[in-house]
């Protein structure tokens, strides 16, 4: 309409929808009426082909890369299915509920409540255009809406299944994989939406056989393992089960918890650590993941290069800092046994080391865990230098892949991938602080820490000839000024970075991430002996660095990019940059502000269409008192107070504001 051209992509619906259609006409009239449509216009247009060709330019992580959606991307109705009739849904859905009111408001919608809101015969197919309508409302009062499916195929999971922009398949992670009665008719209801498998585990518990559950499910997008408090797993009635959270509701929820974890990620606000590799200079990595869980923020996200990827896999499998200190320490530990380089030497045909004794020391840290039975989605980088690109690994045997990540060439033989074969060698070839990598995985908010080493650039000026024999007379007399002139493995170390270096600038200078590299520049790359000394420089440096982050006031991005209320837990709303408003959002507002070409009482004629909040042609729903009643006793499952009822307040603009907004 706007280009007066054939729209240049096809648009499928995941979920119902609703179409709205603007004849050019009317579009016309309001471009002429109100210009103020036409500026934001231009701006969110500006914006999008701006973006598209952002994206463009983007170097593409590689063809491993698992089907994920763009970090801004998030969700606004979730339907929650359980994979077997044990699993304890209702509770599962308050955990969820509770972790998401601190980020938006949040809608917990069941068959019972609809039932009871709207009557008893809601669900016949005479009602549809009511509940549909209700619904709809429903959606735009609330950031999301949880929509907690029957335990069978009945009319309301139908509806819950094709009302999702994605579905949550919950199953228990110490039973048998097994697919469930609901499960085996989501391919058939709802084939395009995304759908994602959660395992709960009770406390002591430890996620194992993953693949056997996403091997029953090769339509699941990822996976999310939750470690549950002992009151999901309380055998109570559904009379207890909402008084105990409509207790629960009524506290802050702590941020650092798997549901919080999952509560960003469904809301596209989850938190990344990208680990660099650098040898030895990787146990700084161990003082920066202290000061980080110190200074309160959440790690929703690992990935890692080299020695980032060794660190980074201890933590996604421990969330302990005393243990991984531990683990850490005990492998540096072993790195500095010369009998154990002696034994490993062999002819250099390809390598130093036969890489025998190093498999044995990484493999005595992880054991035979799998990258999905990590706690924490993980991911390392390596070089396929079979295939001459990079290569993103989120599946598969975890020491092998760390292995593979660290594999100096020329030091460690390349390792063969069990898969296809081919070679993989270190990956901080090809990108040493993989930051786009972690973005294009989903994460929002990314902590990128450096710990590299510098090249010096002060080399020395030698002219159009070199000699060799000049070199080493320069080195061997102590009287000779001392020139500075790069060997052959330097230079071939420096032609393997190339691509790296350019990456890792893009990284400094990029938007969406908190580039930080502790200084350590003074110790070498293999000398493990000094792991807490090293630990601790990289713990000073973030403790100083997230202090100084925290008075700026920048730091509570991290957590959660909402304003509290007055004191009130569970009162917050949500902070809306100017650059991301959507077309949906302008409309919203173009109808609340004031029009700056009518007279001010032009407006009280729509007064009574505002306060009802509906559409135009929405049936008006009443929420009787007895049934506000029966909400309440439900622990505010359903919000439906007159608050709520009303309009989003961020869209509730005042004239002055907006104005003052667009001029900036």
């Amino acid at each position: 309409m706007v280009t007066q051209t054939k729209r240049s992509t096809t648009v499928i619906a995941v979920r119902d929808s609703e179409l709205a259609k603007l004849p050019e006409g009317l579009f016309n009239v309001i471009k002429l009426r109100y210009p103020i449509v036409v500026t934001r216009l231009i701006t969110l247009l500006g914006h999008r082909i701006l973006g598209t060709y952002k994206k463009a330019t983007l170097s593409a992580p590689s063809p491993t890369t698992v089907d994920s959606r763009p970090s801004q991307i998030n969700f606004s109705t979730v339907a929650i299915v359980a994979a077997s009739d044990d699993v304890p849904l209702t509770a599962f859905t308050y955990e969820l509920y509770h972790s998401l009111s601190a980020i938006g408001q949040t809608l917990r919608l069941t068959s019972e409540v609809v039932r009871k809101t709207l009557g008893t015969t809601i669900m016949d197919p005479n009602n549809e255009y009511r509940l549909s309508s209700w619904l709809a409302q429903q959606e735009d009062r609330h950031k999301i809406s949880l929509y907690q499916c029957d335990l069978t195929v009945t009319a309301w999971t139908q509806r819950c299944i094709r009302q999702a922009d994605c579905i949550l398949i919950v199953g228990l992670g110490d039973n048998h994989p097994s697919l469930g009665k609901v499960e085996k008719e989501i391919e058939r209801l709802a084939m395009r939406t995304q759908k994602e498998l959660v395992l709960l585990h009770r406390e002591g518990g430890k996620p194992e056989n993953t693949i056997g559950w996403l091997n029953m499910r090769s339509w699941v997008s990822s996976h999310h393992h939750i470690l549950c408090p002992n009151r999901l797993f309380s055998r109570k009635s559904l009379y207890r089960i909402n008084e105990l959270y409509s207790k629960v509701c009524l506290s802050e929820p702590n941020i650092h918890t798997d549901f919080s974890r999952l509560a960003r990620w469904l809301t596209g606000k989850s938190v990344g650590l990208v680990l660099g590799g650098g040898g030895a200079r990787g146990s700084a990595h161990v003082g920066m993941i202290k000061a980080i869980q110190e200074s309160g923020i959440p790690i929703d996200m690992v990935g890692g290069v080299s020695i980032g990827a060794f660190m980074g896999a201890l933590w996604a499998q421990e969330r302990n800092v005393t243990t991984v200190t531990q683990k850490a320490r005990e492998w540096s530990k072993k790195m500095t046994q010369w009998w154990r380089q002696i034994l490993d030497l062999t002819y250099p045909m390809t390598s130093m080391f036969s890489g025998r004794e190093f498999n044995q020391t990484i493999r005595a840290t992880f054991g035979d865990t799998y990258i999905e039975d990590l706690w924490l989605p993980y991911f390392t980088v390596t070089t396929d230098i079979t295939s001459s690109c990079m290569r993103i690994h989120t599946h598969g045997q975890l020491w092998r892949y760390v292995r593979a990540s660290m594999s100096i060439v020329g030091i460690f033989p390349p390792i063969c991938d069990p898969n296809d074969g081919h070679l993989l060698a270190d990956g901080c070839y090809v990108n040493n602080v993989p930051a786009d990598v972690m973005r294009s995985l989903g994460a929002n908010h990314i902590l990128a820490v450096d710990v590299g080493s510098v090249d010096d650039h002060d080399l020395t000026n030698y002219g159009d000839d070199l000699s060799g024999w000049w070199l080493l007379w320069k080195r061997w007399n102590p009287f000779a000024s001392p020139v500075k002139v790069p060997n052959l493995p330097d230079i071939q170390s420096r032609l393997a970075y190339v691509s790296c270096v350019r990456q890792l600038e893009e990284v400094k200078n990029s938007d969406y991430c908190e580039y930080i590299r502790p200084p350590i520049d003074q110790y070498k790359t293999l000398q493990f002996g000094a792991f807490d000394e090293i630990r601790e420089v990289g713990y000073r440096h973030a403790k100083a660095y997230f202090e100084g982050q925290t008075r700026a006031g920048i730091l509570p991005l991290f957590r959660y990019n909402v304003t509290a209320g007055e004191g009130e837990p569970g009162q917050h709303k949500t902070q809306q940059s100017l650059g991301s408003y959507t077309f949906t959002d302008l409309a919203q507002m173009v109808c609340k502000v004031s029009r700056p070409y009518e007279e001010e009482d032009s407006t009280s004629s729509s007064s009574d269409e505002e306060e009802r909040g509906g559409y135009a042609s929405e049936p008006t729903v009443g929420v009787s008192d007895n049934n506000k009643e029966i909400l309440r006793r439900q622990g505010g499952s359903l919000s439906l107070s007159e608050n709520e009822m009303e309009s989003d307040v961020d869209f509730e603009l005042s004239k002055s504001k907006f104005d003052k907004a667009m001029n900036k």
